[in-house]
């Protein structure tokens, strides 16, 4: 690119006329940079404030990861108790069915087991008098006596020893605990298991190809309705995943979010009209009317629930009452904004023709602000399909509640991971049916 050069009677004739920008006083110069310097130094505060490294250091971050992995893998837990001299294998929370005979399982003796972890050459070997970890192919003898498990003199990085038991960590395949009365196995897989039929289903264990033939076959389970509905029915009546209820509180938050919203709208529109100054010239009846919108806006939606659920009692109504207060204080705020900044020519246009006050306020002013504010309604509408789930926790009914009593058990976090899934699709199918409602209204972004 072509540099112009300019005489220096020509540069201080044009820093003379933009002296604004070449000659700005110094504390506009320096607004920025101070700026960032006491940006940094309130991140600076609140590292030490609250302690971050601390927190950092406290952390448990063993446990966040066994909650993690269970989000997208499950965990078979079997046990392997001594009781006189010799070995019984018991299952605490058996997902296999009722008589599981997992292949990671094998009996080598009357009295003792072997549990495999991927291989051979990571298992353990359970037997009356003794206990054998074998990692890597290498074999560490246990020693397991009346006060507790001892740890071996050449144990591997991965074999610990606390109050008495030592823990052989195989990383995600699991991990076996030995202690004086038994050795305790927690053996991780990948998947939901279950998630289509509970070992109480005729469909238990079948694969693919032997559902299709159960669906399509002639012959009936059950004499009272063909194998495919009651495959589908023994899938939603699920005891271990609840599909059936999960989607019927997946609705009921759908249809919270919806009502509330509708509710506010309906609600929130008309009585932005008394609050606007250029709308309705009464002072008195402005202020308090915005008064009143920023009293429903302030309290939290989260405080509305609970305060509603106090009163009425836990279900949706509550979580109905809880959004249609906060956006009714939300949208009357933003529309009476709205309705202050028309272009009043159009409303003077109208009156000029002999039209009524409300003929004014219909062909004047509503063209102007409907888009905006419709806009804003499915916004709101597709946010509160979100606020739902969480007012939903303190009661409000929905999904919330089935969320937070899913998290309350410690161990059910893979049905956690199923429903917070299921909100995704909800929030994204929502999100691009709002976008496209918004784009017949208003037209498409930079049109």
């Amino acid at each position: 690119m072509a540099q112009i050069a300019l005489s220096p009677r020509s540069a201080a004739a044009l820093k003379a006329r933009h002296a604004h920008v070449f000659h700005r006083p110094l504390g506009k110069r320096l607004m920025a940079p101070l700026a960032i310097v006491a940006t940094l130094a309130y991140l600076v505060f609140c590292f030490f404030f609250f302690d971050i490294s601390g927190v950092i250091r406290n952390a448990q971050w063993d446990r966040a990861g066994t909650y993690v992995a269970d989000w997208y893998s499950w965990e078979a837990t079997p046990r392997f108790r001594f009781k006189d001299g010799k070995v019984e294998l018991e299952w605490i929370r058996s997902l296999l069915g009722a008589n599981p005979h997992p292949d990671w399982i094998k009996s080598t003796g009357p009295d003792s087991f072997v549990t495999t972890f991927g291989s051979r050459d990571n298992s353990v070997e359970i037997n009356p008098s003794r206990v054998v970890a074998v990692v890597d192919g290498q074999r560490y003898d246990i020693a397991v006596t009346a006060e507790g498990a001892q740890l071996p003199a050449d144990a591997p990085a991965n074999m610990s020893l606390k109050g008495g038991r030592v823990t052989v960590d195989y990383g995600f395949a699991g991990l076996a605990e030995i202690r004086n009365t038994q050795v305790y196995v927690r053996h991780r897989f990948f998947g939901w298991a279950n998630f289509f039929f509970d070992p109480s289903s005729h469909f238990f264990g079948m694969d693919a190809s032997q559902l299709w033939q159960a669906a399509t076959s002639s012959e009936r389970i059950n004499p009272d309705m063909p194998n495919w509905r009651l495959m589908g029915l023994e899938f939603l009546y699920n005891a271990e995943w609840q599909h059936l209820d999960v989607y019927d509180k997946l609705l009921q938050t759908i249809v919270m979010a919806f009502v509330g919203t509708l509710f506010a709208a309906l609600v929130a529109f008309p009585l932005s009209f008394l609050a606007a100054r250029n709308i309705s010239p009464n002072p008195t009846g402005n202020w308090l009317m915005k008064r009143f919108f920023d009293f429903l806006r302030s309290v939290d939606m989260l405080i509305w629930a609970l305060f509603f659920v106090r009163g009425f009692g836990p279900g949706p109504i509550p979580g109905i009452a809880a959004i249609f207060f906060t956006d009714t204080g939300t949208l009357g705020k933003t529309s009476t904004e709205s309705l202050e900044n028309i272009d009043d020519r159009q409303r003077e246009g109208v009156r000029s023709v002999g039209a009524s006050a409300l003929a004014v306020q219909r062909y004047g002013v509503v063209p102007q602000v409907a888009p905006v504010f419709i806009s804003q309604v499915l916004y709101f509408w597709e946010s509160n399909t979100r606020s739902a789930t969480i007012i939903g926790a303190v009661g409000a009914g929905g999904i919330g509640l089935k969320l937070i009593e899913a998290m309350r058990t410690n161990q059910d976090w893979e049905n956690v991971a199923y429903m917070v899934f299921l909100i995704l699709i909800v929030v994204f199918i929502f999100d691009n049916i709002s976008n496209a409602i918004r784009s017949r209204l208003i037209g498409p972004a930079g049109h």
